[in-house]
Parts: structure tokens; C-alpha cells; sequence
């Protein structure tokens, strides 16, 4: 049963309320969710996704993000340990609900984000307040107010589903949005601000699509003596029964009729830069969502080494500040502001999964350091347990205490001087 509680509302901020102006282009939007471009193509969620730059940032992204481990956490006097016998761990690690996986929420939220500007998520309780399930919404379906109660601002997500509009508290809602607008409320839209350019990358698409479409002929003119209308008519006739059989046939194409010839109308792809200019529109896409080239499989400029420094620059630039607002409005909505004990945080250290080497180097060192257990480095791979030794820590022997280093200095320096001492007690006996 979908969990709708509190209280509804009867108006709405679309073209359906009289106070909205007919001339709002926010309100057109809301009701047909496209928007023309100077390239003069239709721009919507939908032909964006025909952009394989596009298709690739919305899916990259959102399926990095779900896949690394989201983790429970309690602090304690002996430090962190992993929560996993709370019911909330279950519900971020496994399933939100028991209709979608962690990771189909997460990697469906954030397409929201990218695509709509921002995602809802409704935390469903129990009656001792505890989280049951999670509940992706709709974002196109959301509206967003702020009321003055008892003096204190507070923000209402008003939701509107099956013919109903409900109401819920912001504490109620997990809110992960991509820019806001000024008054706090309001967020951009990235495929409404940006469609210009994403209008201009579907422009060449379909451009593309239409050439090669034809056979790679661009559209000719016939130019010569025409005596009437009708000769005008068959030889634009015969001219295109020419083109499809020497297309569909492989053949050269008929001889051209005396004193006539074809001539090309529009721009060549090769002199308008077409493989140059779709080039450039996934660099832009690529600017859109902060990312490297390469994760948009452009390696025009790729290298062994700058590919390397761009997948760090992914992992501290673009991918870090998700998390991070992931971590805080997960920690906010889930506990209370005044919780100091249990937290929720990404391990990241899932993004080295594919790298066997790098990964058993890691687990060595820190086992050789003193950082982890052989224990605990086991269960990280889903390894079994390897009896009571395996839980203490380990250092190689050659290391030591700087402070005792200092006193095998001493005692290097006073040893000399003892069996001096000892020998000089030997004479006089």
C-alpha cells in the first residue's frame, strides 16, 4: 500500500490554475515537458537521450554512484563499526522496498537529477518513527512551498498522484538537487537551461541520420535548357529513378542528359565540419556533467597518462561532491539533526573492485602497517574468518616507536663505555 498520509491541497501552479498567465512559459513546459531550440529541433528528456553523449553522462554517472557500497555506521568510545544488524542497513545496502534495490533507487534518483534538475525520495515510518521503506517519486509530479508556522519557516513538498494532492513535511522527503534557484525552492532545469546546446547536438544527429539516410547523396538540381513543364517533370523523374537504381544496384549512375548537370544544393558535410562539430557538441556535453572525455568514450586526445590523471579528476572532482551530498541529506532526513552516533556513508573503495593487483596491495600494506586485521581485509572480499589470530593487528618487526629508537641509541652509545668498565675491574682483579 502506498504510504499517502497528511494533508491535501486543491490548488495547483500549472495552466490548470486561472492566477497562472497563459504566457508563463514555465506553465507550458510543466504541461508538455519540451522546449524548441535556436537549432530548431524539439528538445525534451526524450530526444536528449538521442544523444549518445547524453545517453552515456545520464547513465555513467548514476550506475558509478549505485554501485559503490552504502554503508550504516554507529561511533562508539572503540570508534566506527558497521551497523549491519540495524533494519535501516538492510534497507540502503539491499532493498529500499520491496520493489526496488539500493541500487535501482540510487542510480534511478540520480537520473533525476541529471536529467530533471533534481530527485524525491518519501521516507515511510512506522509508528515509532523508525524508517520501513523508501519511495522514489516522480519529480515531475512535485511542487515545492514554504509557510511561516508559529514564526519558524518550513518547507511543504506537495506530491500529486492518482487525482490527489498530498502534503508532507521535509523531514519526510530526501531532496537531492542539482543547482538551486535563489529563493531556495526553485531548481534549474538542466535540459530546459542548456537547450541550445543540446538542441544543437540533436540538430546533427538527425543531420547525420538524413545524409547517410540517402545514401550519402545531398539534395541535387538539375540545371540545363528545359523546354516545358513537363520535360522539367521527367527529368527530375528519370534523374531520381537514376539515383535509386544506381544506389540500390551498385551501378554507375545513367549518363546525364546534353548540356545538363547535377549540382549539389546545401553545404558539404566535410566543408560545414561535421565530424569536427559533433566533436565539439560532446565536449560540451562532457562540460554539462563535469566529466572527462574519455568517460564519454571520446579518446581523440587520449593518452595512457592523461586518461589515468582524468579518471582521478573524475574521482575528485565530479564523483566526490555527489557523495558528499548524498552522505549529508541522507544523514539529515534519516536521523535527527541532533544524531551524533549512527551516520551513513559511500565506500569507495568499491571503485577498485576490478583492479585485483591495486586491491591486494592495499590490504597487504595495511595489514603490514598495523591498520587492518588479516580479519577484517577478509571480510571486505566476503572471506570467511580465519580464528582469534587473525583479529590482531600485525606490524613487520623491523619497525618500531620513534621514542624507543631514541633508547637504543643510548644504549648503543653507553656500551663502549661498559665494557670499558668491565675490562678496567678485570686488570685491577
Amino acid at each position: 500500500m502506498w504510504p499517502f498520509t497528511k494533508r491535501k491541497i486543491e490548488s495547483r501552479s500549472s495552466l490548470e490554475n486561472p492566477s497562472v498567465s497563459l504566457s508563463d512559459p514555465s506553465a507550458w513546459a510543466e504541461m508538455f515537458g519540451s522546449w524548441d531550440s535556436v537549432a530548431g529541433v524539439t528538445v525534451s528528456v526524450e530526444t536528449a537521450l538521442g544523444v549518445p553523449a547524453i545517453w552515456a553522462a545520464t547513465n555513467f554517472i548514476p550506475a558509478t554512484i549505485a554501485s559503490l557500497p552504502l554503508d550504516l555506521y554507529t561511533r562508539s568510545d572503540e570508534g566506527r563499526q558497521t551497523a549491519d544488524r540495524d533494519p535501516l542497513y538492510a534497507i540502503l545496502h539491499d532493498a529500499v522496498n520491496d520493489q526496488m534495490s539500493s541500487f535501482a533507487w540510487r542510480k534511478q534518483a540520480m537520473e533525476h537529477v541529471l536529467l530533471k534538475g533534481r530527485s524525491f525520495t518519501l521516507i515511510e515510518r512506522n509508528r515509532a518513527g523508525r524508517v520501513r521503506n523508501l519511495w522514489l517519486l516522480d519529480p515531475t509530479q512535485v511542487s515545492i512551498d514554504r509557510k511561516v508556522i508559529n514564526g519558524v519557516p518550513q518547507v511543504f513538498y506537495t506530491y500529486r498522484s492518482g487525482g490527489r494532492n498530498t502534503v508532507y513535511n521535509s523531514i519526510d522527503i530526501i531532496d537531492i538537487p542539482w543547482r538551486m534557484k535563489f529563493d531556495g525552492l526553485g531548481h534549474y532545469d538542466p535540459i530546459a537551461t542548456l537547450r541550445d546546446a543540446i538542441g544543437l547536438a540533436i540538430a546533427l544527429e538527425q543531420y547525420g541520420a538524413k545524409f547517410f539516410q540517402r545514401g550519402g547523396v545531398p539534395p541535387l538540381q538539375l540545371v540545363g535548357p528545359m523546354n516545358s513543364p513537363g520535360a522539367l517533370q521527367r527529368a527530375a523523374t528519370d534523374v531520381m529513378e537514376a539515383l535509386k537504381a544506381a544506389n540500390n544496384e551498385s551501378r554507375p549512375i545513367l549518363p546525364i542528359p546534353f548540356m545538363h548537370e547535377l549540382k549539389a544544393i546545401g553545404i558539404d558535410p566535410q566543408k560545414g565540419q561535421m565530424t569536427e562539430a559533433r566533436r565539439m557538441q560532446i565536449e560540451q556535453i562532457a562540460r554539462v556533467y563535469q566529466l572527462p572525455p574519455t568517460f564519454l568514450q571520446d579518446l581523440t586526445n587520449g593518452t595512457f597518462s592523461n586518461t589515468e590523471q582524468q579518471d582521478l579528476h573524475f574521482v575528485k572532482h565530479t564523483l566526490s561532491q555527489w557523495l558528499k551530498a548524498w552522505e549529508q541529506e541522507l544523514n539529515l532526513k534519516l536521523f535527527s539533526s541532533r544524531n551524533r552516533n549512527s551516520f551513513v556513508e559511500f565506500n569507495q573503495d568499491g571503485l577498485l573492485r576490478g583492479d585485483f593487483k591495486s586491491r591486494m596491495d592495499g590490504y597487504a600494506r595495511a595489514i603490514q602497517t598495523g591498520i587492518n586485521t588479516p580479519n577484517e581485509v577478509r571480510r571486505m572480499e566476503n572471506w570467511p574468518d580465519q580464528g582469534k589470530a587473525a583479529n590482531r593487528l600485525f606490524m613487520q618487526g623491523a619497525m618500531m616507536p620513534i621514542e624507543k629508537l631514541g633508547e637504543q641509541h643510548e644504549l648503543a652509545l653507553e656500551a663502549p663505555q661498559l665494557d670499558q668498565d668491565a675490562e678496567d675491574n678485570g686488570d685491577e682483579a
